[in-house]
């Protein structure tokens, strides 16, 4: 990227966020932040009225916009491949929000492009292998989002998947995660005092309550997963992914439960929570000696059964 492309894609970022660090400007451009300091030092050159606070960021003066941002054709199809992802992992209110926002993307692109957008559209579709969740329903992602932001309690009825009762509860919503193609919603359960992973498709109705709750309950996604596996049989799993068989792997990671990864240049180091060792150790031994387990060890145990039945069968 050249200077002035970095200038305006800058210029953009700012005018993304309320406030933004030299080092997310440096972050996403790969560059220094002495660079940073001369092309934000250059906007304002230019007359672009920047505001800086020592310890926080840049932001644009308050009053200051930006034109209408004209996209370029790679990243509209970009809006296309999204739409359709969202028809399977979001529910009926987020998919007419997103439809509405891409008519007014389409209605600033030129005509060869709406052309090009239509045609691309019909030629791509994604099929979930997950049909557990009917997306033509509300799964209240809306108002969940709006309690995670605004740190309000939630009221829920929510139905046990063992024995299928309802119960009432007021939770505190931590973290909204998609893993197994399925939308959960870790909370802090004030009946239960602890802490819960709600699936959305049993959700039976959620109400935001104007309580808001406090941090002292906060918890990320890893550390609930790490208090939590002993109660749900799920497993923390770390692999070292060669470079090679990353696009591959990355098909599959989060049906498995990827927490979180890590590359240092060669290898992935990935986290995954899953439940079912057997299951895991039949997905990576498909990628032979490109995947070595980390921990635990009894996946390893696993993934050597496995190895000396074929061993066994095919002798």
């Amino acid at each position: 990227m050249n200077r002035i492309d970095r200038l305006s894609a800058i210029l953009i970022q700012l005018q993304s966020k309320s406030c933004i660090t030299a080092a997310e400007i440096a972050d996403r451009f790969n560059i220094s932040l002495r660079t940073v300091y001369r092309d934000i030092r250059a906007l304002e050159e230019g007359g672009v009225p920047i505001a800086s606070e020592a310890g926080k960021g840049y932001s644009l003066c308050s009053g200051y916009n930006l034109p209408p941002i004209m996209f370029t054709q790679d990243e509209a199809s970009a809006f296309i491949l999204a739409e359709k992802l969202m028809s399977k992992m979001s529910d009926i209110k987020i998919q007419e929000a997103f439809s509405t926002a891409l008519f007014k993307l389409k209605s600033v692109l030129r005509s060869n492009e709406k052309d090009y957008l239509e045609s691309l559209d019909q030629k791509i579709s994604v099929y979930n292998i997950n049909n557990t969740n009917n997306h033509d329903t509300d799964l209240f992602l809306n108002d969940i989002q709006h309690a995670l932001v605004n740190k309000k309690l939630l009221e829920i009825e929510y139905e046990a998947n063992y024995n299928g009762k309802i119960s009432s509860r007021v939770i505190e919503p931590m973290c909204l995660c998609n893993y197994w193609q399925t939308w959960h919603l870790i909370s802090y359960c004030r009946l239960r005092n602890s802490y819960r992973d709600f699936r959305l498709d049993r959700i039976c109705s959620l109400k935001v309550l104007d309580e808001h709750y406090g941090d002292e309950n906060l918890i990320n996604i890893e550390d609930y997963f790490n208090t939590l596996s002993p109660q749900n049989d799920l497993k923390k799993i770390t692999l070292q992914i060669d470079k090679s068989i990353y696009t591959q792997v990355s098909l599959a990671k989060y049906f498995y439960g990827l927490l979180n990864e890590q590359f240092d240049g060669n290898n992935y180091t990935m986290d995954f929570a899953y439940g079912n060792l057997i299951y895991f150790a039949k997905w990576i031994i498909s990628f032979g000696t490109e995947v070595k387990v980390i921990s635990p060890p009894e996946l390893q145990e696993e993934i050597i059964l496995l190895v000396k039945e074929l061993y066994s069968y095919h002798e």
